[in-house]
């Protein structure tokens, strides 16, 4: 945070962001792979990956508490602001590649969505860290955090020219739930659309507010099970019995399963405390962020965090209490969105104070315990190469030019262009 966010200008409408939270995973694996340093090791990698079940609840609480504080707006908004939506499932055109490409259970995490921070912990919390579907959506996360933006400036630009599509189109496809990429797609669209700027910001905004509180559920209840049965379907026809070279080799599916970070444990009072302490540490860590990175209160920013962790540690308890197969982030999430809602009596005293935290710092400290955990499996991700360049570039592309064309399709069949 105290690097703050950088820019490199390549052109007038292409430049590179460097974001604190790139930073803040690339210093976690420096300082597990850098051979001097010892206090950071294979225990403390083991640490961090039981930490981010915990983490991973902060920050879709965070998002739940947004959806239910913009809920409103996003009624309010048109039809081809939401059917666009559909369109994230353009991630999946990329599953066939990567099974050609030798990938095997991987291309679940790879393509069942554009694989930023919610996906990231959708994921890690429904198949564990140590899974091969974990380690497709990490590096689809990290690949798209260095070239996504960059690269889905230039495709907006390309894609304006060459297809004729309208601008709004283009404006809501930009909304893909990242702050950067949305702003980096809408950037060339103002410049060769100047007199449209205002309409294409506002698209854009709406678009990417419902990527950032709705995609998840997006990604839970529609592009998850459907790349998992796109990948019992295809896998065999196109893999077949053939021996292919696959990152999950050294790290079979069936041991996946006895992860004790993938499974769920019985509640007690032990497990309470570690989570509890566990989260008081990891929000003074935000607080402290915010503080830098936006000047916010420290102690405002710091009940906000408790507040979020309360909701984080109920929706975990809910999950091994209640005897159905439901995942904490649902109980999260259906938790965060009620006590917001507008009218609720605890919206306003809550929205008050986690209103005061940016994403981006949750995001950062996530990340940082990320970066030390993908150390322990740092050779595993070395076998990604080139390919998992090509997926991740597919999967940008495919749910950018699938939601234009869905809102191009609905802003022309409901006369508004």
């Amino acid at each position: 945070m105290f690097i703050g966010v950088k820019e490199i200008k390549i052109t007038d409408t292409i430049s590179v962001l460097l974001l604190p939270l790139i930073y803040a995973l690339v210093l976690g694996l420096a300082l597990y792979l850098a051979k001097p340093i010892k206090f950071v090791g294979p225990k403390q990698s083991k640490v961090a990956e039981g930490a981010m079940v915990l983490f991973i609840g902060v920050l879709i609480t965070k998002l739940a508490i947004s959806s239910g504080q913009a809920i409103s707006s996003i009624f309010q908004v048109g039809p081809a602001l939401i059917l666009q939506q559909i369109g994230n499932l353009g991630t999946l055109l990329a599953l066939p590649i990567a099974l050609l490409f030798g990938f095997r259970r991987e291309v679940i995490g790879m393509t069942s969505s554009i694989c930023r921070e919610p996906n990231l912990g959708v994921i890690i919390d429904k198949y564990g860290f140590k899974s091969p579907e974990t380690r497709g959506v990490l590096a689809v996360f990290v690949i798209g955090s260095i070239l996504g933006t960059p690269f889905i400036s230039f495709l907006s630009s390309i894609s304006a020219s060459l297809i004729p599509m309208h601008p709004y189109a283009y404006a809501m496809a930009s909304g893909v739930g990242s702050a950067s990429m949305n702003a980096a797609a809408l950037a060339p669209l103002m410049h060769m659309f100047p007199s449209m700027a205002t309409q294409l910001e506002a698209f854009a905004g709406c678009s990417n507010l419902l990527s950032f509180c709705f995609g998840i559920y997006m990604c839970i209840f529609v592009s998850l099970p459907l790349a998992e049965r796109m990948y019992d379907w295809l896998a065999p026809h196109i893999l077949g019995h053939e021996e292919k070279i696959s990152i999950d080799d050294d790290y079979a599916i069936e041991e996946v399963k006895h992860d004790k970070y993938a499974t769920t444990e019985e509640l007690t009072v032990g497990k309470l405390e570690r989570w509890a302490t566990f989260l008081v540490l990891f929000s003074f860590i935000v607080a402290v962020g915010n503080f830098i990175g936006f000047h916010t209160s420290i102690i405002d920013a710091f009940i906000g965090m408790l507040l979020i962790s309360l909701i984080t540690i109920i929706g975990m308890s809910l999950e091994r209490l209640i005897p159905w197969n439901i995942q904490a982030i649902i109980y999260i999430s259906l938790i965060g969105i009620f006590v917001a809602i507008p009218g609720v009596p605890t919206a306003d005293f809550i929205v008050s104070y986690v209103s005061q935290i940016e994403l981006t710092t949750i995001c950062t400290a996530f990340l940082a315990y990320v970066g030390i955990a993908i150390g322990n499996d740092w050779e595993e991700f070395k076998k990604i190469g080139w390919k998992g360049i090509v997926i991740t570039l597919i999967v940008i592309s495919g749910t950018y030019l699938c939601s234009a064309a869905i809102a191009h399709i609905t802003l022309v069949a409901t006369g508004m262009v």
